[in-house]
């Protein structure tokens, strides 16, 4: 018997999630996809592992309620913190034909095509900074000491972007603050990991703050040809994927500030709908 068909969900603590979404639809437009962001309860940086844990799983029970086959943590902090132990633990007890991917592994996968002297850095939230995940994933793939890593964890720099402050004075201050506490650690950085969604918001600034010559990857279009390659690869789970190029917008906080500021994410007008998780 053939399963419903359902959209792709996106998950995300907040707003950064739809830098990931965008590049996913400009992909990816033939498919149906469903945002939820847990704006009540944002952010996730500064949370502990069980509690990212935990609301990271309500989010994705709520996703499969909605019919989605996969899910997509477009989120670092809920990638780093909780996908392993949903994958692993909670996918066995809820619907093994489902899958839920995130975003640490396809960026750390991208990593050998743009370093050319192995030193990297990781700008990311204290939580994901905290959990090793990047480090840990790069040993993986690559061997311990392939990379010389460098994080940092930059706390401010959500915050600002979630209040609209990209321009503001104190943005400027935090963004060279966090760069130059980098690259003082290591000044041979030659690449640097966006290693979270909010932060391509501040690309053009973060830039002006790096030495000449230093790469920057976002993570929106590695995710987004990553998906691509594993819809390809996984037939049986592109089938599965409703088709109307339609998406839909979830909420856990109020739709007005939602609208507004997810309208300059997306750079569209759009209205959402308020969940409970």
């Amino acid at each position: 018997m053939e399963k419903t068909k359902g959209p792709i969900g996106i998950f995300d603590s907040g707003y950064g999630g739809l830098t990931i979404l965008k590049e996913i639809r400009s992909v990816l437009p033939q498919y149906n996809y469903v945002y939820l962001g847990d704006n009540a309860r944002t952010p996730y940086g500064t949370r502990s592992f069980d509690v990212v844990y935990r609301y990271t799983e309500q989010a994705v029970k709520k996703l499969f309620e909605l019919g989605c086959p996969l899910v997509v943590l477009a989120c670092n902090t809920a990638s780093a913190k909780a996908l392993r132990t949903i994958q692993q633990i909670d996918l066995p007890r809820l619907d093994n034909s489902r899958r839920v991917l995130g975003v640490i592994r396809p960026s750390v996968e991208a990593l050998a095509d743009y370093t050319r002297n192995r030193h990297v850095g990781i700008m990311a939230t204290k939580g994901t900074v905290a959990s090793e995940s990047y480090p840990l994933e790069i040993e993986k793939l690559y061997g311990r000491g392939y990379f010389h890593i460098t994080q940092v964890a930059c706390p401010m720099w959500v915050p600002l972007v979630e209040n609209n402050e990209l321009a503001g004075e104190g943005t400027a201050y935090f963004v060279k603050k966090y760069a130059d506490e980098l690259f003082k650690s290591d000044p041979e950085i030659d690449t640097v990991i966006l290693g979270c969604t909010h932060y391509p918001l501040l690309r053009e600034l973060i830039a002006r703050n790096m030495p000449e010559g230093v790469t920057l990857i976002e993570q929106g279009h590695i995710v987004a040809d990553r998906l691509k390659d594993y819809l390809f690869r996984h037939p049986e789970m592109e089938k599965r994927i409703e088709k109307k190029g339609d998406i839909h917008y979830l909420t856990t906080e109020k739709t007005g500030l939602f609208d507004r500021m997810a309208g300059m994410f997306m750079g569209e007008n759009l209205a959402a709908e308020q969940i409970e998780l």
